[in-house]
C-alpha cells in the first residue's frame, strides 16, 4: 500500500491504496489552517501517516502539491496561500519524518495522471488536463506518464498571457478566468477601475445619432441596474462579490455578470486552444470547482476554442468534464508513488 497526499491552501487530504484505481482503502480529510502556516501542514501530515501506517504497511508516498514544485530535488517552491512552503524539501522531509520514499509533483499534475488513467481520459493519448477553480492549472499525459518538461512542471495554462498586449507576469489566463479571476473582474468593474462594453450601444447598424444616443443611454441605464445587483447580492461589500455570485447573478439574467463570464471563457477557451495547437491531446479533460457549471461552462468554451484552435485539429479532439470527484489528486498521488515505488 502506499499514501496519496494532497496539500492545498484550505484543504489537506490523505489516503491509502494500491495506486493502480480510483479506490482507497482509507482516507482522511484535513481542514489547514492557514496561520499554522506549513508546519502546521506538516504535524497533520505526520500524525495522520502515523495513524495510516499503524494500520496498513506503507511503502512509498505520492504527493500533489498546491504550487510550483522542482521535480528533481523534491522542493517546493512556493505556495500563493500558505507560508512557509518556499524552498522546502518536502520529498526529504517525508523521508526523514515518515520513513517512507516519496515523489513530488504539484496538484494539477497528479489529477490529470488520476483523470488519464482512471477518469474521462482513460484509454486516450494524449491527455491534456486543466483545472479551473480558485486558479487555473494544467497537467500533460503522454503515454501514461506526467509530461515533466525540464523539471518544474509544464502545461501551465493559467499562466499563457493572451495578446501582444499583455506584457506583464499577471496579464493572464488565471487573471480571467478563475475563480478569483472572475470576481476580481467584477470588483475592479464596480469601483469604476474598468469601463463596462455596452454591447447593445455598439451594435448600432445604420441608425441616426439619436438612436444611437438613446441606446448608448439604455445600455448605461440597464449597466447600472446590473452593478447595483451585483453589489445588493454580496450585502454591499465589494470584496464579498466571488465568482460563484457573478455565475448566479449571470444565470439570473444580470448582463453585466454574463459579458464577465463570456469575457472569461473566451480567455479559457484561447488558451485550451493554444495547448491544443501545440500538443494535440486527444481529450483535454476540465476539472476543478469553476468547472462544476457544467455545460453552461463547457458549451462556450468548447465555442471559443474552435474559433482560435488550428483548423486542421478541429475534428481531432474531444473537451470534457472531469469523470473524478474531489480525491482526485490524492488517486493520482497514489498512481505516482505505485510508479515510483516500481522504478529500479
Amino acid at each position: 500500500m502506499f499514501l496519496g497526499i494532497e496539500i492545498g491552501g484550505t484543504k489537506l487530504q490523505l489516503g491509502v491504496g494500491d495506486g493502480r484505481s480510483a479506490q482507497a482503502v482509507a482516507l482522511q480529510r484535513l481542514t489547514v489552517d492557514p496561520a499554522r502556516g506549513a508546519a502546521g501542514i506538516r504535524e497533520q501530515i505526520a500524525a495522520t501517516a502515523d495513524q495510516f501506517a499503524s494500520r496498513y504497511s506503507l511503502r512509498g508516498v505520492g504527493i500533489g502539491f498546491g504550487g510550483p514544485v522542482d521535480i528533481g530535488t523534491g522542493r517546493t517552491i512556493k505556495s500563493h496561500q500558505i507560508d512557509g512552503w518556499d524552498d522546502f524539501p518536502l520529498s526529504e522531509w517525508c523521508q526523514q519524518t515518515l520513513g517512507l520514499p516519496a515523489c513530488l509533483r504539484n496538484d494539477a499534475d497528479t489529477a490529470a495522471l488520476a483523470e488519464a488513467r482512471f477518469g474521462a481520459g482513460r484509454g486516450s493519448n494524449p491527455v491534456f488536463y486543466v483545472t479551473v477553480g480558485s486558479g487555473i492549472g494544467g497537467g500533460l499525459v503522454i503515454d501514461g506518464r506526467i509530461h515533466a518538461g525540464s523539471g518544474r512542471g509544464a502545461a501551465e495554462i493559467g499562466h499563457l498571457r493572451p495578446g501582444l498586449h499583455a506584457d506583464q507576469p499577471d496579464m493572464t489566463v488565471e487573471s480571467i478566468a478563475s475563480g478569483w479571476g472572475i470576481a476580481a473582474q467584477a470588483q475592479a468593474l464596480l469601483s469604476g477601475a474598468v469601463a463596462q462594453r455596452f454591447d447593445a450601444a455598439i451594435q448600432t447598424g445604420a441608425v441616426n445619432r439619436s438612436e444611437r444616443e438613446r441606446r448608448l443611454s439604455a445600455a448605461v441605464a440597464a449597466s447600472e441596474e446590473f452593478e447595483a445587483d451585483l453589489l445588493a447580492r454580496a450585502g454591499g461589500q465589494l470584496e464579498a462579490v466571488t465568482g460563484k455570485l457573478v455565475a448566479e447573478a449571470a444565470r439570473d439574467g444580470n448582463g453585466v455578470a454574463a459579458d464577465i463570464l463570456r469575457h472569461a471563457w473566451q480567455a479559457l477557451g484561447w488558451g485550451i486552444a493554444q495547448a491544443i495547437t501545440l500538443v494535440a491531446p486527444e481529450v483535454v479533460v476540465i476539472g476543478g470547482g469553476v468547472a462544476l457549471l457544467g455545460e453552461e461552462m463547457l458549451r462556450p468554451v468548447r465555442e471559443h476554442v474552435a474559433q482560435y484552435v488550428f483548423p486542421p485539429f478541429l475534428d481531432r479532439y474531444r473537451i470534457v468534464p472531469a469523470g473524478l470527484g474531489e480525491e482526485m489528486v490524492v488517486y493520482g498521488a497514489l498512481a505516482l508513488a505505485a510508479d515510483n515505488h516500481s522504478i529500479p
